[in-house]
């Protein structure tokens, strides 16, 4: 099986597009304990590092993956690039895309995925970005940065993000740019994503059961746990005069207080933000409203609209919940993109190369 290198992992959005795509995590490595940790629960048989990205070393890599891995994947903190942030040029977390590339150059993949904000691409955060590509030379053939949104792949949410593969032409076959992000999916809408979850009352229980339905929509369908039991459709609380503010915001309005769009059901769902941790403010993100109930939806419709399978744990709170989701690149989107690209790896039917080949590899 084709192997991966998951880097800032985070909950595992990239891991689970990568899982369906066919390929193995062989090491997953993420610095955050609170955003990473539900990734055990999820992927139990796969080796995760909690560790800062920019203290891996090449003999520690060589460690820790001695057969090598066939991609490197992952996204490098986006808070630094934000349009809606800071982008304070002192930011340490600008110098952890450097940090992506030194352990591609290290590892020496056949293919790389980075993804990362739109922000990425402002012209003051560029030179950073094309900065790191040259450290890798002339060998690679470089797609991107390409804007590609979840939408056009299936997700119900406009999420627009930016990408950039690299490919070695001495270890697979180069996709063009129009291959790696061809994509026959169909458009999903709100109500695809959580209409049959709106008769369930979001409530402080640890798990909740399915209703029978008589129409589940395919995706629906798709992402529902085979228990029938799931978990995160928890409360959130609204004051009495909140939820009457509420009451006036009709389907793809906005409440001019808190700035929380109503989802639409037959729209998308917007960007789903992460929000920020006790070191940059504990600040919530604004989440959107429910198309019908006067509140904002739950973490599993949160998780439900990026693309998340209702048998995937998130945190036991309702704010870091969000923070993993909102961070997480949508599983939908990544399950195309690394589909497209395990198509141009060369067959695993080969003899394995040995340890010590592996190793060195890693220079």
């Amino acid at each position: 099986m084709h192997t991966i290198l998951d880097l800032f992992s985070g909950c595992g959005g990239l891991a689970l597009g990568s899982k369906r795509a066919g390929f193995k995590t062989a090491l997953a490595v993420d610095i955050d304990p609170i955003l990473s940790s539900s990734f055990g629960i999820n992927f139990p048989k796969t080796r995760f590092l909690h560790a800062d990205v920019s203290t891996l070393s090449t003999e520690q890599l060589s460690t820790l993956l001695p057969n090598g891995v066939d991609g490197v994947i992952g996204g490098p903190p986006c808070q630094a690039f934000s349009g809606i942030g800071k982008r304070l040029p002192d930011d340490p977390r600008r110098d952890l895309v450097g940090e992506f590339f030194r352990i591609i150059k290290t590892v020496q993949p056949a293919f790389f995925l980075m993804e990362n904000v739109p922000g990425l691409g402002f012209p003051e955060n560029l030179p950073i970005l094309e900065k790191a590509i040259k450290t890798l030379g002339d060998r690679w053939v470089i797609h991107g940065p390409l804007t590609l949104d979840a939408s056009d792949f299936g997700a119900p949410t406009k999420r627009k993000r930016i990408f950039v593969f690299g490919f070695d032409p001495a270890k697979m076959n180069v996709p063009s740019i129009a291959e790696v992000i061809a994509s026959s999916a169909s458009r999903t809408n709100v109500r695809d994503a959580i209409g049959d979850l709106a008769d369930i009352p979001v409530s402080e229980a640890a798990q909740w059961a399915y209703k029978d339905q008589q129409e589940v929509s395919c995706y629906a369908r798709k992402l529902r746990s085979p228990s029938g039991y799931f978990t995160g459709h928890q409360l959130t609380r609204h004051r009495a005069e909140t939820i009457k503010r509420y009451a006036n915001v009709s389907q793809g309005g906005i409440d001019p207080v808190g700035k929380h769009k109503r989802l639409d059901w037959n729209g998308l769902c917007p960007t789903l933000r992460a929000g920020t941790g006790s070191d940059r403010g504990s600040y919530q993100s604004v989440r959107p409203l429910h198309p019908e109930h006067n509140r904002v939806i739950s973490p599993r419709e949160a998780a439900r609209l990026q693309g998340f399978p209702d048998d995937f744990v998130f945190h036991t709170t309702v704010w870091h919940s969000f923070r993993m989701i909102g961070n997480s690149v949508s599983p939908i989107i990544a399950e195309t993109l690394l589909t497209n690209i395990r198509k141009y790896l060369p067959s695993k039917t080969e003899e394995a190369p040995t340890k010590n080949s592996a190793q060195q590899a890693l220079v």
